[in-house]
């Protein structure tokens, strides 16, 4: 599991869980360090009003010295940039020199399989910053390693999540360099892939997001990953870390600081929302969803890596969807539980159906389905489509949690039913 900060690359469709604990994980697991809430699989980091500070700051202690006994482990060289003006100078706000952090690390069956450290303005999407990614010898021949596509993505993402910057979704204006990396004193050739965001129809020529650049290169047997905003590719200069103490500091730091912004951020089901007007709540929820199976369905078939557009994150789903429970609550007479219940089956419902059938998303056949559905889950309407209503209901709460073939052929065939119930409507509809 890795250990990075609140991420994994934070866009990428996949479920996550973040936090902390004081004990090591079982060494059989894989285990990241995530670059925002520190261990996963644990307990998250916010300070609540019931947790007393000297607990709070035991917790960030506890972290750096898991981080301090797995990097001591490390059989392979470990690199991080050698400061230097172009990098870790004062800060554009005028506040501190940037410095280095750990960033992120993985292992599996207790061994290190590589490790991210940053040095930078993290604070500033104008950077500088640049992060470095040492994999263990052979690591290549044993997974798929990130394109440097990806790496300009995560890098976006976490401007995205730690600074709510959003500098849009790639690609943009691409372009392929050949550039020199010094390492340990010695040049390199890197090739970069580099991408410029197009700017938003009518924005100024300058002033825009950054450019990301990332580059990939080999170092005596090692596989070594580069990143960087507001810092030319060429000034970076490597070296390999001996003393790892500045880079947990500097990690500690970032996580009080992160942890900090977090304890003044209030809740979703303890905001008070815009009214909601009818099922207007359930019909802006559906449609986000939905485009976000579709966005992820659409980078599958080209081959990216599977990742929400960043408008489709965060808050903004919060938000829809606990305007939607809300209305669920109020519209159907239930408790929060039953309301939450009946919303997920709902999104479910849908998500499935774009994924099954062509005629969804577009026509108006699909804007019935979806209107029917939402007139169903709110007051249990006498809808047309109700076997359909009904054969889902059953495929929903029928659905395996495990088994053997048997159950599975039991689902495969109760979808079928389904789907045929959805086709008999929209024939009745002819």
């Amino acid at each position: 599991m890795r250990h990075r900060m609140m991420r994994e690359s934070g866009g990428r469709h996949q479920k996550r869980n973040a936090g902390s604990s004081g004990s090591a994980p079982a060494p059989d697991r894989r285990v990241r360090e995530d670059r925002f809430a520190g261990r996963t699989a644990d307990r998250p980091l916010d300070r609540s009003a019931d947790q007393p500070a000297d607990r709070f700051a035991d917790r960030f202690a506890d972290q750096e010295e898991f981080s301090r006994r797995t990097l001591a482990a490390a059989d392979f060289p470990v690199y991080g940039v050698v400061v230097s003006r172009a990098i870790a100078g004062e800060a554009p706000t005028g506040g501190a020199p940037a410095g280095e952090a750990l960033a992120a690390f993985e292992t599996s069956g207790g061994e290190l399989r590589w490790v991210e450290v940053q040095c930078g303005d993290w604070r500033s999407a104008a950077g500088p910053y640049v992060t470095v990614r040492t994999y263990r010898p052979g690591a290549e021949r044993g997974e798929q390693l990130p394109e440097l596509e990806d790496l300009v993505e995560d890098e976006r993402d976490r401007v995205y999540e730690q600074l709510g910057v959003d500098e849009g979704d790639g690609p943009g204006r691409v372009r392929a360099l050949r550039v020199w990396i010094t390492v340990d004193g010695e040049p390199c050739a890197v090739e970069v892939h580099e991408d410029r965001p197009v700017p938003e129809p009518g924005a100024p020529a300058s002033g825009g997001p950054e450019p990301v650049w990332a580059g990939r290169l080999r170092v005596g047997g090692l596989t070594v990953t580069v990143c960087g905003r507001g810092v030319a590719p060429g000034v970076v200069e490597l070296g390999s870390i001996g003393d790892f103490e500045r880079c947990l500091r500097g990690r500690t730091e970032l996580l009080r600081d992160l942890a900090a912004r977090r304890a003044r951020h209030v809740p979703v089901e303890e905001r008070e929302l815009p009214p909601a007007v009818g099922m207007e709540a359930h019909r802006a929820l559906i449609a986000q969803t939905v485009a976000e199976s579709a966005a992820i369905e659409a980078q599958v078939r080209v081959g990216r890596t599977p990742r929400l557009p960043r408008g489709l994150r965060g808050e903004v789903g919060a938000v829809r969807w606990e305007a939607a429970v809300r209305q669920q609550m109020r519209l159907a007479t239930e408790t929060r539980d039953e309301a939450v219940a009946a919303v997920t089956s709902m999104v479910n419902h849908l998500n499935r159906l774009s994924q099954q059938t062509h005629w969804l998303v577009g026509t108006a056949e699909g804007e019935a389905a979806v209107e029917e559905v939402v007139r169903y889950t709110v007051f249990a309407s006498e809808v047309a489509s109700l076997p359909a209503q009904r054969a889902w209901a059953q495929l929903w709460r029928e659905r395996p949690g495990g088994g053997g073939a048997g159950v599975w052929e039991e689902q495969r065939l109760a979808e079928q039913l389904w789907l045929s119930a959805w086709e008999q409507w929209r024939a009745a509809r002819r």
